[in-house]
């Protein structure tokens, strides 16, 4: 069952998102790296800068995470996570499709450059990486995140995107 995610699931969300996180063990630069991956603080900060999180659960245990966060013309696909051991069983397309369905604005997904993994799973649903100009200059103007993060990050954007900027 997809459904939006409340303040009641914070700590399901905070473990999910650390549990999850550890996929991207060694493609993470490691003056990026932390353990965990996110503090509470850190995820509270992104739920008060607008980005609402949705899951999947089953059997009443939620399995996975995908924040959707509108900053000005477009929509920000943040945080997608999944427990480990409830990885490769669709969660994640499923929650992709669901969020995208949600927004008439062209969609952005941020990832690290070295995850080649996550890059396929976007490619695989319609995304393209945008140009490393461009993905410097998306990265600066809808996300807020440190310009270490800004140079080990790639940008996808879906064909909205894409459409209304083809030079790009």
């Amino acid at each position: 069952m997809i459904r939006p995610c409340t303040a009641e699931d914070f700590e399901d969300i905070w473990q999910i998102v650390n549990d999850g996180a550890a996929a991207y063990k060694g493609m993470i630069p490691e003056d990026r790296s932390s353990d965990p991956y996110m503090t509470r603080k850190e995820l509270r900060h992104e739920t008060e800068q607008g980005i609402a999180f949705w899951g999947i659960e089953e059997d009443a245990t939620l399995l996975a995470v995908m924040g959707l966060q509108h900053v000005l013309d477009v929509t920000l696909i943040r945080h997608a996570y999944t427990r480990t051991h409830a990885q490769k069983r669709g969660f994640g397309a499923t929650l992709l499709s669901n969020l995208r369905e949600m927004t008439d604005r062209p969609v952005l997904i941020g990832t690290w450059a070295d995850a080649a993994w996550a890059i396929r799973f976007y490619r695989k649903h319609g995304f393209e990486l945008v140009s490393p100009e461009t993905k410097n200059r998306l990265l600066r103007e809808y996300w807020s995140i440190p310009d270490r993060q800004v140079e080990t990050s790639v940008v996808l954007a879906d064909g909205k995107w894409r459409a209304l900027h083809p030079e790009q």
